[in-house]
């Protein structure tokens, strides 16, 4: 069963030639149409998130100050990201969609949810908006999961690494943040020495690939990096940043991914959660509108057990080295950390939060 959280921002939150633009929303729709669910489809809607589920995750002062520029007509946050004085109240519903696709499976213990909503949000941090993104949607959710008790692990496979998701949980022991990303790109952060503060060792875990990466690549990383930190996390939720722009039709991104590959990485994703009733994948990013619809009906479909692929998983392209390199660049990574950490104890002294800096300037440039 497909829980279908939304749609928002269909018409809201326009930038008019941007690529992050409403007509997203509708090839979603479109792909999810294709496959003729029936009662296999449940469709809730959006609620409003209240300013003290936002506020768990963002500053209250960068809130104050984005609801005020949104009022007020909006502008630039940065040469990326676009306000409108529609956007204020699309992010609250894209933030509410989240929760209500949390609070349906809760209730019901069965099935996953897709949230159909934009603006996308894992760029955004605790205290500014950047890449397109306004509120994390995804950090939302896991924020009131967190509330209930719940241990989460956030699984990001969107093209680029989520910043912004990545510094809100840096320091939170009970948020596994897991990325799969290209690299170089658009933000510049998510090396596999990241890994987590000194609060959190090990529950932040990058894997960067080169341009050209196939699915193979990614399924690989899944498989061999990924999969034994979540088994050692034990989450009680799984929540995906469903990016699409790692198709290899995207025009933000070089990855080679098709469809099919989504579908597959969808599957093993969902497989990490506990039970049924315990996966949720939210849309980020995805520019090419007919890819983006193949993409939602594939990953979807996979899901619910469709074996039909609108396109074959890939292979051979570069990377293989790339997952084993990370793997262990992480390995390093922790025994220095979990090392300073023990030093630390040691002289009874603080421990120091950190949290990782480098940013590069545009989502947009090559």
């Amino acid at each position: 069963m497909l829980i279908l959280a939304g749609p928002v921002g269909q018409v809201d939150h326009d930038g008019g030639s941007h690529p992050e633009r409403p007509a997203r929303i509708g090839a979603v729709m479109q792909g999810i149409g294709d496959l003729a669910l029936g009662s296999d489809l449940v469709t809730v809607g959006a609620r409003l998130a209240s300013r003290e589920e936002l506020a768990r995750v963002h500053d209250e002062q960068y809130l104050d100050d984005l609801e005020a520029f949104s009022r007020r007509g909006g502008g630039l946050l940065d040469q990326d990201t676009y306000v409108t004085s529609t956007s204020w109240d699309a992010a609250l519903r894209a933030a509410g969609a989240g929760l209500a696709a949390i609070d349906e499976l809760g209730s019901r213990a069965d099935g996953f949810a897709f949230v159909a909503a934009r603006p996308p949000g894992h760029h955004a941090g605790r205290e500014r908006g950047m890449g397109f993104c306004l509120l994390n949607n995804v950090a939302v959710a896991a924020g009131a999961l967190e509330v209930r008790g719940a241990r989460v692990v956030v699984v990001d496979w969107d093209v680029h690494h989520g910043n912004g998701t990545q510094e809100i949980f840096w320091d939170d022991p009970a948020v596994l943040y897991v990325s799969t990303h290209q690299w170089p790109l658009y933000p510049g952060t998510g090396r596999p020495e990241e890994v987590g503060g000194d609060e959190a060792i090990g529950t932040t875990l990058n894997v960067p690939v080169p341009p050209g990466a196939t699915g193979d690549v990614l399924r690989r990383a899944l498989d061999d990096v990924v999969a034994p930190a979540v088994d050692a996390f034990r989450p009680d939720w799984v929540l995906v940043s469903c990016g699409f722009d790692a198709h290899r039709a995207d025009p933000l991104a070089e990855l080679a991914l098709s469809s099919g590959d989504f579908g597959t990485l969808a599957c093993t994703v969902a497989a990490f959660a506990p039970a049924p009733g315990r996966t949720v994948l939210f849309l980020e990013g995805g520019y090419d509108l007919q890819a983006l619809r193949r993409s939602t009906s594939a990953t979807v479909g996979a899901l619910l057990g469709d074996p039909s692929e609108i396109e074959p998983p890939t292979f051979g392209g570069p990377g293989t080295e790339a997952v084993r390199a990370a793997a262990l660049a992480r390995r390093h990574a922790l025994d220095e950390a979990w090392d300073r950490r023990h030093a630390l104890e040691s002289l009874d002294a603080p421990v120091p939060r950190t949290s990782p800096v480098g940013q590069s300037r545009s989502k947009g440039a090559p």
